[in-house]
C-alpha cells in the first residue's frame, strides 16, 4: 500500500473535454495528494502520456480529435498504466469493449468524485508483485510459458508478452499456486483490492484479454483454464 508520500509521487493526467467535470476532478486528486494534469482532447492525451508517463489515466471515451478507445489503443503501444474509464454510454458492450483494449476499471456518468478518487487509490494499491513471493528471482514455467514473479516479466517462447498491470497481476496470482482454483471473487481480493465493490464479470474480461496475448482461447486452454463453477486455474501447460 502506498504511504502518503509515495501517493504525492503518483501522476494522474485526466482526460476530460468537459472543463467543469475535469476541474473537479482535478481538485479532487489534488486535495487527495497526487500529482494532476489534465488533457482535453484525444491528440492531446496521447502526447502527455507519451512525455510524463503518468501512473494512471482518467479517460473519457467522448473526446473530440481522436475517440477513447483509440486514444487507449496508442496509449496501450507504449505504456503498461493503470487506465480508469469513464463514460457517458450506459451499454454494457461500451463499457466491454474499453476493457478488452486495455482498460482496468470504469465509472459511468454521472459518478461520483469521491468514488472516482477512491478507485485511482485502489488501483494503486494493487501489488505489482504475487503477496507472499520470495525475494529472490522466481521463474515458473509452464510449458513455452515462463514467468518470472519477482522481475514481473512473462515471456512465450522465449518472446516477451505484453501485459497490462491488470493482466499481468492476475496470471501471476494464478502462476502463484499451480492447479488451485480461485474463484472471481477471490481473483478480485488479490488483484483488485479487498475493497473492490464493482462487478466480477471484470475479472472474466480480463481473463479473455490474458488467453489472447498468451495465444489461446477459453475453447482449448494451454494455460489458464476454466473451472465449472468455480472461476480459473493455471494449468500445467
Amino acid at each position: 500500500m502506498r504511504s502518503g508520500a509515495d501517493r504525492a509521487a503518483a501522476m494522474v493526467l485526466v482526460v476530460e473535454d468537459e472543463a467543469a467535470l475535469s476541474d473537479v476532478v482535478q481538485a479532487y486528486l489534488t486535495r487527495a495528494g497526487y500529482a494532476t494534469t489534465t488533457a482535453r482532447s484525444g491528440p492531446e492525451a496521447v502526447g502527455l502520456a507519451r512525455t510524463m508517463s503518468p501512473d494512471v489515466i482518467i479517460l473519457d471515451l467522448g473526446l473530440p480529435g481522436l475517440d477513447g478507445l483509440e486514444v487507449m489503443r496508442r496509449i496501450r503501444a507504449f505504456s503498461d498504466c493503470y487506465v480508469l474509464i469513464t463514460t457517458a454510454r450506459t451499454e454494457e458492450v461500451d463499457r466491454l469493449v474499453g476493457l478488452s483494449v486495455g482498460a482496468d476499471d470504469y465509472l459511468t456518468k454521472p459518478f461520483s468524485v469521491r468514488e472516482l478518487v477512491a478507485r485511482v487509490q485502489a488501483v494503486l494499491r494493487r501489488p505489482r508483485a504475487v503477496p507472499g513471493a520470495a525475494s529472490t528471482s522466481t521463474v515458473r514455467r509452464f510449458g513455452a510459458l515462463e514467468i518470472d514473479t519477482t522481475a514481473q516479466e512473462v515471456r512465450l517462447a522465449e518472446a516477451p508478452v505484453p501485459l497490462t498491470p491488470t493482466e499481468r497481476g492476475l496470471l501471476m496470482t494464478l502462476a502463484h499456486r499451480p492447479g488451485q482454483a480461485f474463484s472471481r471473487g477471490q481473483l478480485l481480493e488479490l488483484v483488485w483490492g479487498d475493497r473492490w465493490n464493482g462487478d466480477d464479470h471484470l475479472v472474466d474480461v480480463h481473463i479473455a484479454n490474458l488467453r489472447r496475448k498468451l495465444g489461446e482461447s477459453a475453447e482449448s486452454p494451454r494455460f489458464v483454464t476454466t473451472v465449472r463453477g468455480i472461476g480459473y486455474r493455471m494449468g500445467k501447460g
